[in-house]
């Protein structure tokens, strides 16, 4: 494995964002991450990055450190049980496509998840969920290399503190473990989610499975979210709101037709997307910085924007939110500066 330096990652980065690594290499097998530490030894006081998809990250900046393109395959069945199939995926696999893949095998539990942007190696890193369900809710365990030690170690459900787009690799120990595979728990007998708007209008008339449902998403993705191809984004900016019941009432009130989800532990789940179109932010563009015309919360790359642009139009986003509705709101990619 070689170690480049001065490398564009415009192509490596779902906004498209013309930035450079001062050291880059692809790694296709864990003995690369020799060469990896032989680096750090080298260069200690420079950061390291692990990359993916690009799709969850925005970068401010030129990156000065060592940008790690994770490209490690597989793609096998484990083991079974009464009650479970367990699947394994590399961390450098296209999240999207192992999902289909797994469909095609037979097998449910990952359908909602479909035509989300990233690698499989990046999904557990913010605890990835869309209609109804989240990695979590399909996770067995994983495998991750501490780089700076070179162990090996598996993470249980537990071990990897899931949260609303959160984990333990992204606030409690971010830029140190690298995860090298991810182990799904899929059930033999599926429960479907279909409470979601545009799901069961598509599956009128039809017996739900795990490829009709996963068309259904990719359909309603499809209309509502722009190509990162085509249009360089990053799919949902920001988190929704996690606020108190007493707080949810007291919006309530200036707010009737606000909408929200009671959560399992007592918390209202706002929509981001909702707050923001209230105040007028959908479809507006400052020079190449914007939001999408068909999503508020979609953040999007016109052209030429740069990354200080766009988290300047973010940071613009998040204040006139904070002075009208009193609500924090938190990127969900990774601002990387």
């Amino acid at each position: 494995m070689k170690i480049l330096e001065n490398i564009s990652l415009k192509s490596l980065n779902s906004f498209g964002l013309d930035v450079k690594a001062r050291y880059f290499c692809t790694l296709a097998t864990l003995g690369g991450l020799r060469t990896v530490l032989q680096w750090r030894k080298t260069y200690p006081d420079l950061p390291v990055l692990f990359l993916g998809g690009g799709s969850n990250m925005l970068f401010v900046s030129d990156f000065r450190g060592l940008v790690v393109k994770v490209a490690l395959r597989e793609r096998s069945v484990l083991a079974e049980d009464q009650d479970y199939v367990y699947v394994r995926a590399g961390a450098g696999e296209n999240w999207h496509e192992t999902v289909r893949w797994a469909i095609e095998q037979g097998y449910a539990g990952l359908e909602n998840l479909s035509l989300i942007p990233g690698t499989v190696g990046a999904a557990p890193m913010q605890n990835i969920g869309a209609y109804g369900v989240e990695l979590k809710d399909c996770f067995h365990e994983l495998l991750a290399l501490d780089w700076q030690t070179a162990e090996l170690r598996h993470f249980s459900l537990e071990a990897c503190q899931f949260a609303y787009r959160d984990s333990y690799f992204k606030s409690i120990e971010p830029n140190r473990w690298l995860i090298a595979s991810v182990t799904f728990r899929l059930p033999k007998k599926p429960v479907w989610h279909l409470d979601y708007a545009g799901v069961p209008e598509y599956l009128k008339g039809q017996e739900p499975s795990a490829r009709l449902i996963s068309d259904a998403i990719m359909a309603i993705r499809q209309a509502k979210l722009p190509d990162p191809a085509v249009l360089g984004n990053a799919g949902s900016f920001f988190k929704n709101p996690l606020i108190s019941a007493e707080h949810y009432a007291q919006l309530k009130v200036t707010y009737p037709n606000m909408p929200a989800w009671p959560q399992a532990d007592g918390l209202v789940k706002l929509s981001a997307g909702w707050l923001i179109d209230q105040l007028g932010w959908k479809g507006k563009r400052v020079k190449d910085a914007g939001t999408y015309e068909k999503h508020a919360l979609v953040l999007v790359n016109h052209g030429t924007a740069t990354g200080t642009e766009l988290w300047a139009f973010a940071q613009e986003i998040i204040q006139s939110v904070q002075v009208r509705f009193g609500l924090a709101l938190e990127p969900e990619p990774r601002v990387i500066e």
